[in-house]
């Protein structure tokens, strides 16, 4: 089992530093279409400027070759997007006369070998609210290799009440993008639009990540809803809170972590007892949010690549011990992205609603990618500090991953950052 709630942090950040370093340049490069292996022809490639809201900078259409050129009218950062047969595939746009190439698929709006490996809930509540991450790990195994695209790309469901805070889908590239599911026909129901692509490996695939928040009294029952075959299905919360499965549900306890909780049901399918009920209230521990250091000392992998690697669900049998070791960074480890996420979410002031009611539309590009900049007015009194602090997580981890900071030094940074940004957050809320 696996979860991207945050495995998606460095890969942002990684393309943010790469791109605010390029210059006004040519970028040239060949789009190929790996369903068929040839150069794909006539599809439309966009040079999208990050700091203008994702506004488009220039557009080629590629030759009979595949080929393409681009002229970047300043120093970015520069996104290239290329749209084959409606779906939308990004990459940073290169450094240095670097190639920019890139791979598409063809499109299809049914894809049956598409299926859920892993769905996650983190839950944690404190003041009248249960805060609540669902994760749905997705996997495309489709041969010939097709990209599932169309209005429903994926379809979940969220309890009555539920207000969605953000969302976001990370791409087998490691890409994310901020994603605005809609709801669906049946009532409770919402659907991503983003393309789910062909897995690029066993630990790169799609995953969907769902922030929302729920009034709480004390006890709440989920009945979470699957709507394909599951291979896993896994709760986590804090120690402080109690988890009772319902009737004829099997959930079994994972003993992965002494600081929190985790509940495994295998093989979740449509109509399978699922139901499970929490009460009290607690907060997930802080070393665990910040992806700092483990407990034994050994420090968290770099997100989006977790230690040992996420791949083919779990593996071991229940009663092995730490069972889930491989992925705790991965599943707690990407705070400081979803912070920073849910921050650019709110200066953009979208309205959200509770589930079954209308969602309103975000005026932002298509899939536009987590680190967009927001509108060039703050929403709000906080809407400065917010910017502020997103820009100094970026920075922060800019800093780490040039090598100039400390792991130790790394950890308290991040730590401070996060504690201010969450406490702004609920003040702009």
């Amino acid at each position: 089992m696996r979860s991207n709630k945050p495995a998606s942090s460095s890969a942002v950040l990684c393309l943010l530093v790469l791109g605010v370093a390029a210059h006004a340049a040519t970028v040239k490069g060949t789009v190929t279409n790996k369903t068929s292996n040839k150069p794909s022809a006539g599809d439309t490639v966009e040079l999208v400027d990050v700091q203008a809201g994702m506004s488009v900078a220039a557009k080629a259409t590629t030759d009979g070759s595949g080929h393409y050129t681009l002229n970047e009218p300043g120093s970015g950062p520069y996104l290239i997007r290329v749209t084959h047969q409606g779906a939308g595939y990004f990459i940073a746009a290169p450094q240095g006369g670097g190639p920019g190439d890139i791979g598409v698929y063809d499109a299809s709006a049914k894809v049956d070998a598409v299926f859920v490996e892993d769905q996650i809930i983190d839950l944690e509540a404190q003041n009248s609210q249960l805060e609540v991450t669902e994760q749905y790990v997705v996997h495309n195994n489709s041969s010939p290799k097709l990209t599932k695209a169309g209005d429903n790309t994926f379809e979940f469901g969220l309890p009555a009440g539920a207000v969605i805070d953000v969302a976001e889908a990370t791409r087998p590239s490691g890409l994310p993008t901020m994603a605005q599911p809609r709801p669906a026909a049946e009532k409770g129901h919402f659907a991503f639009n983003v393309p789910i692509e062909p897995d690029q490996g066993p630990d790169k695939m799609t995953v969907f990540q769902v922030h929302y928040h729920l009034p709480y009294t004390g006890s709440y029952t989920f009945k979470p809803t699957v709507l394909m075959p599951t291979n896993n299905l896994a709760v986590q919360l804090p120690k402080a809170m109690t988890f009772k499965p319902g009737a004829g549900a099997s959930y079994q306890s994972i003993p992965q972590d002494p600081s929190i909780q985790t509940f495994l049901l295998k093989n979740a399918t449509p109509g399978k007892a699922l139901e499970f009920t929490v009460s009290g209230t607690g907060a997930m521990p802080r070393e665990q949010q910040q992806g700092g250091q483990s407990e034994a000392g050994a420090p968290a992998a770099q997100a989006g690549q977790p230690a040992g690697g996420p791949g083919g669900g779990i593996g071991e049998p229940i009663n092995t011990p730490d069972p889930l070791t491989k992925y705790k960074w991965w599943i707690l480890g990407g705070l400081g992205l979803l912070l920073a996420a849910a921050a650019a979410f709110l200066l953009r002031k979208p309205a959200v609603a509770p589930a079954g009611a209308p969602y309103a539309a975000v005026p932002t590009a298509s899939h536009a990618p987590a680190y967009a900049a927001p509108a060039a007015t703050p929403a709000g009194k906080n809407g400065g500090l917010l910017n502020a602090l997103k820009e100094e997580l970026f920075s922060l981890e800019s800093e780490k991953i040039a090598g100039t900071l400390s792991p130790a030094e790394y950890a308290e940074q991040k730590a401070a950052l996060e504690t201010v940004l969450k406490r702004a957050l609920k003040k702009s809320s």
